[in-house]
């Protein structure tokens, strides 16, 4: 549900089934299931994936999460100052990763916001660090970082 205003781009769920055949978590999981185990962490794995949802407009990313209780977090682009991707081998393989955002928005203090079990991760990363730049040019953002001597360094 995006305002008049924005253009939605992207709308997706982390995946479940590229998480089980994907990692190695996954596959240790499917291995528990022998002994039944595996079957609670599936379930509880499922509906954390399932109760989070993603949106990316061409001016926010929305985060909603939740079942019986609902939030919504949103993260302006023009403040996210780096889109990170992680992957494993096996990651590779079903086309899943983890991305993790830094941005300067108050959300995001203390670490990186994460996304996990991304379907098409690479993909996705890319076009949000592209979204991040339009953004960041349409509203005219400059960073201004410190280097540790405590003298500004421009960055763009």
């Amino acid at each position: 549900m995006t305002y008049p205003h924005e253009r939605a781009i992207d709308s997706f769920r982390s995946s479940t089934a590229r998480w089980l055949f994907g990692s190695f978590a996954g596959w240790g999981t499917l291995l528990l299931c022998f002994v039944g185990v595996g079957l609670l962490i599936l379930g509880w794995r499922w509906l954390r994936n399932f109760s989070s949802s993603y949106e990316v407009t061409d001016q926010r990313l929305i985060i909603r999460r939740g079942i019986l209780i609902k939030t919504v977090d949103e993260i302006e682009l023009y403040r996210i100052k780096d889109v990170r991707l992680e992957y494993s081998l096996l990651n590779q393989m079903v086309d899943i990763g983890t991305i993790a955002l830094t941005s300067s928005d108050p959300s995001t203090v203390g670490g990186a916001f994460v996304l996990r079990d991304v379907p098409m991760a690479r993909d996705r990363r890319e076009g949000l660090r592209g979204l991040v730049e339009r953004a960041r040019q349409r509203r005219g953002v400059r960073e201004l970082d410190m280097d540790p001597v405590g003298t500004p360094a421009l960055a763009g």
